[in-house]
């Protein structure tokens, strides 16, 4: 088994900001050399998250619509009370969603379906600069 580790910026706007990541990580998959293994996608941070979605415009309308319903913004959230920097609703969105995804791979190949695609969800209250590490173990 061999481990391989990249990393990648990606510049997000917040507010539930989604960003197709698929390519990148495919990028990655490439420089490795691997063929066949597990790719592990995380952001640094605890206002973002990773995951999978058929990136396409109503989703990309319906997603965020979803997490203001489930976990507001405009509520006060017992996070704001510490740091006072107004995104508790973020923290709690990334630990609903999570900071990392796993996908297989063969043949050189992200083992998705069809629409599906590997996204960055950045949640927190302003734009950010996203590190992504991407951790490939295979052979």
């Amino acid at each position: 088994m061999n481990v391989k580790t990249y990393d990648f910026t990606i510049k997000s706007n917040g507010y539930c900001h989604l960003e197709d990541i698929t390519d990148k990580v495919h990028d990655c998959l490439g420089r490795s050399g691997l063929r066949d293994g597990i790719a592990c996608v995380a952001v640094m941070g605890s206002t973002a998250a990773i995951s999978t979605v058929e990136y396409e415009p109503g989703l990309l309308k319906d997603i965020p619509e979803f997490f203001e319903k489930v976990l507001p913004s405009d509520r006060p959230y017992h996070h704001d009370n510490t740091w006072h920097d107004g995104n508790g609703f973020s923290h709690m969105r990334s630990f609903l969603l999570k900071t990392s995804h796993s996908v297989p791979f063969s043949s050189g190949k992200m083992m998705l379906g069809t629409w599906q695609q590997l996204v960055l969800a950045d949640f927190d209250n302003r734009s950010r600069n996203r590190k992504v590490v991407v951790q490939l173990v295979g052979v």
